[in-house]
């Protein structure tokens, strides 16, 4: 019984000297490990793995608006409008009960807005807001490098906010109104434009939220960031951090409604799109299935869940869509062969697809899938939606 224990007490001994002189070792030669391994053909030993470094963002952003700040311009639209003059009461009962009178004819009254917009081309296309040049009868432009001249109006869209202006001075810097790379929330952007009055002015920010919707007009996906968009910024350029442009600032929700920091630009995409159809046909050209749609809204559990798909809420009579059969409670799913998002996204594939094209809907109808085709017609003026801050 004892030899047993001798032997194992021989061993531990042994391996306990053999760990001490291999410690030993590596701390006299840190590199007799590799020596002996390459010695006896065993190769390098495995290296962890690493990570990339980290890309860090850069000092300053000066590059990026030096290349998108030449492009963007001022712009004033100058209306008249009649103002009736108004004469108060001496007696300040009168003027309490009464308030100020209206005597004489009305007068007319030169008003000026003030805007933003990008130069999209070297022939002379500048992008801006509708709402900046809206019933303007002069509008100036007075581009980066202080030349200034008269802009004509090429065509507008109210359902998207944008019109297209054209000046004829050369040479004109320009900004490609190309898709840039994908836009993400958290990237940085800067919004460039005359805020004010005061002459451009660069803020930044990052992009808070995409897909964004405010009821101000029917084709809505606003880009959602907190750079600084005020009174004046409408029309200018929205570019990321290498200067490429991601959008055309448009809106902000101001103060007055306990609102701080949260502003809104029409994606490049949408731009190029009501560019390119007001240059080829002087307005935008839509398909329209003349339905009304709404979120379907499902419950799991007691709470709410959002569901794929529209639901049809109301169909204009005559339109496409009763020709067709579609009834209000039908729930479309999709669209051709592809699947319906939201009422947003029916909204502007409906409205992508040229007048006279035949599109597939499926959907269910009181849970029974159904199939119908429908010959989309062009869309028909759409109501004036609220005039947006900035």
């Amino acid at each position: 019984m004892l030899r047993p224990l001798h032997l194992l007490a021989f061993a531990l001994r042994a391996a306990v000297l053999g760990l001490a002189a291999a410690l030993l070792l590596i701390l006299v030669w840190p590199g007799a490990g590799t020596a002996l391994r390459a010695r006896l053909g065993l190769g390098a030993p495995p290296q962890p793995a690493t990570t990339a470094p980290a890309i860090a963002a850069p000092a300053s952003y000066a590059d990026a608006v030096a290349r998108a700040a030449p492009a963007v311009v001022n712009i004033y639209a100058n209306r008249t409008v009649l103002e009736q003059p108004l004469r108060a009461f001496s007696d300040p009962l009168l003027q309490q009960l009464l308030g100020p009178q209206a005597y004489g004819p009305a007068r007319p009254r030169r008003v000026q807005n003030l805007g933003s917009g990008v130069i999209v081309s070297s022939k002379g296309y500048v992008l801006t807001n509708n709402h900046v040049i809206a019933g303007a009868d002069n509008i100036q432009v007075m581009l980066y490098d202080g030349r200034v001249a008269k802009a004509t109006v090429i065509g507008s869209d109210r359902d998207t906010d944008l019109a297209v202006l054209r000046i004829d001075v050369h040479p004109l810097p320009a900004v490609a109104i190309e898709d840039p790379r994908p836009v993400r929330v958290g990237d940085v952007v800067l919004a460039i434009g005359n805020p004010l009055g005061i002459g451009q002015t660069v803020t930044m920010g990052i992009v808070s939220a995409l897909g964004r919707q405010l009821s101000l007009s029917t084709d809505e996906d606003f880009i959602q960031t907190d750079a600084a968009i005020n009174s004046g910024n409408s029309g200018g350029a929205l570019v990321n951090s290498l200067g490429e442009l991601v959008g055309i600032n448009t809106a902000m929700l101001g103060r007055a409604s306990g609102a701080e920091g949260i502003s809104f630009a029409i994606p490049v995409r949408t731009a190029r799109m009501v560019l390119e159809q007001i240059i080829r046909h002087g307005r935008v050209v839509r398909g329209w299935l003349g339905a009304e749609y709404a979120p379907i809204a499902l419950t799991r559990g007691g709470l709410p869940m959002a569901a794929r798909g529209a639901i049809v809420t109301d169909v204009d009579p005559g339109g496409p869509a009763a020709e067709a059969g579609l009834r209000p409670g039908d729930v479309l799913l999709r669209i051709d062969k592809t699947d319906i998002l939201d009422p947003a996204d029916l909204r502007q594939r409906e409205s992508a697809l040229a007048p006279g094209t035949v599109i597939s809907l499926s959907g269910l109808r009181q849970g029974v899938p159904f199939h119908i085709r429908v010959q989309l017609a062009e869309r028909p003026p759409q109501p004036m939606g609220l005039a947006p801050d900035g």
